[in-house]
């Protein structure tokens, strides 16, 4: 579980990042998760986009990749959110 303070850093540095993944009208499947989880053990902060034609909001999106991949939710606004879980091997990402 992430404190205030390091929601709002984690915040302020995916502003800038760009979205590497998205949920779609295929919904929330193995592929899916096994690329999130892959992302974020590389990255270990990425953000994700909820389309349209998707049956999920983001918030329900973001809580249930969260759940299969074991990180926190960073934010959600509007049909992106970001997720954050640290690589326990290789830290990339200082709170």
């Amino acid at each position: 579980m992430i404190t205030t303070k390091q929601r709002a850093k984690l915040r302020g540095l995916a502003n800038p990042m760009e979205t590497i993944l998205q949920v779609g009208k295929g919904g929330i499947g193995q592929p899916l998760i096994k690329q999130v989880d892959d992302a974020l053990t590389a990255r270990e902060l990425i953000k994700l986009r909820v389309l349209e034609n998707s049956l999920y909001t983001a918030r329900e999106a973001a809580q249930e990749l969260a759940q299969a991949t074991n990180a926190d939710i960073v934010q959600v606004i509007g049909t992106r959110f970001v997720l954050f879980r640290r690589n326990p091997k290789k830290p990339q990402i200082e709170l």
